[in-house]
């Protein structure tokens, strides 16, 4: 192996590192941030359309109902998530205890 090899391997060996560095300390906990926050956007609006499958009259739901065809695959995994009231909580604390 000559020396212009034994670089090379060393820079790719230390640039990969360094990505991981980077995306371990920066790029993963911002993109867990926003897709919590994005699914939090999500429920509200599932919420807002659907409130009529928790028992919370809405005469919006009447004029949403056309979208749950559309909705179907979301709808059922957002009506888990909002009756699994602990991890909702666990959820919410965590946006304020790093």
């Amino acid at each position: 192996m000559t020396l212009h090899e034994r670089i090379e391997a060393f820079r790719e060996l230390l640039e990969k590192w360094l990505h991981g560095l980077y995306h371990g300390m920066i790029e993963h906990p911002s993109f867990e941030k926003i897709e919590k926050e994005a699914e939090d956007a999500a429920d509200v609006f599932m919420f807002a359309c659907f409130a009529d499958a928790f028992g919370i009259p809405s005469p919006v739901s009447y004029y949403t109902a056309e979208l749950l065809p559309y909705l179907t695959d979301e709808f059922v995994a957002w009506e888990r998530r909002m009756w699994d009231r602990q991890s909702l909580i666990e959820r919410k604390g965590q946006q304020y205890h790093f």
